[in-house]
C-alpha cells in the first residue's frame, strides 16, 4: 500500500481511535501523515527559468557549466543545488556516451558503394536528408533530395509531422523534374 493511499485510510474519521493508533496499525509515522510538500521557492523558479534559457542555447553543457553561467550573472549558487534543480526540470546533457560507435548486436554492416566511385556527372549519385526547423511552438521537418554531382537540390517538402507521405512526395517530385539519363 502506497503512502498516499496509507494516509487517506487515517484522514478517515474514526471516533474510537486517535490519529497515533490508526497511524501505528498501518505502520505509518504521523510525520508523514502531516506533512505538507511546499514546492519550490521564487528565487529557485527563477534559477529555473535561467538553467533553461542558458540549457536551451548550449545544450552540451552539465551541471558545472550551468553553475559557472549563473555565477556570471550574479548569483551565488553551488554545484548541488545546480544539479537538483537541472534533475528536477529532467535536462541532461547531450554529449558522446561511451562505446557509442560500436554495433549493437545483430547489426548488419552495409559497405559504402561509392567509396572510389566519384560522381562525374548529374544524375549519377542522390541522396536524401531529412532534418527539423525549430518554429515559436514546435517544429517544421523539412525533406529534401540532391544531386551530388552539381549539389542541386531536386526537390523538397516541408511538413509539420514527421510521416513517410511527405518523404515518399519529395522523392517522388524528385523522379518527375530529373532530366532522363542519356
Amino acid at each position: 500500500m502506497s503512502v498516499a493511499q496509507q494516509r487517506a485510510l487515517v484522514a478517515q474519521p474514526d471516533p474510537g481511535h486517535s490519529v497515533q493508533a490508526r497511524c501505528q496499525a498501518l505502520g505509518l509515522s504521523r510525520s508523514s501523515f502531516y506533512y505538507q510538500p511546499c514546492g519550490e521557492s521564487a528565487y529557485n523558479l527563477e534559477l529555473m527559468q535561467l538553467l533553461d534559457e542558458e540549457f536551451t542555447q548550449h545544450n552540451f553543457k552539465g551541471a558545472l557549466g550551468l553553475r559557472d553561467h549563473l555565477r556570471l550573472a550574479g548569483h551565488l549558487v553551488n554545484e548541488k543545488r545546480v544539479r537538483r534543480l537541472v534533475r528536477l526540470m529532467g535536462h541532461e546533457p547531450v554529449y558522446p556516451k561511451p562505446r557509442l560507435s560500436i554495433p549493437g548486436q545483430g547489426v548488419t554492416p552495409y559497405p559504402y558503394l561509392l567509396r572510389e566511385r566519384p560522381a562525374t556527372a548529374p544524375n549519377e549519385v542522390w541522396s536524401t536528408d531529412s532534418t527539423y526547423v525549430p518554429m515559436a511552438k514546435g517544429f517544421l521537418y523539412l525533406a529534401a533530395v540532391l544531386d551530388w554531382h552539381s549539389r542541386y537540390v531536386l526537390s523538397w517538402q516541408l511538413s509539420n509531422s514527421l510521416d513517410v507521405g511527405f518523404c515518399l512526395q519529395t522523392l517522388a517530385e524528385a523522379l518527375r523534374v530529373a532530366p532522363a539519363p542519356h
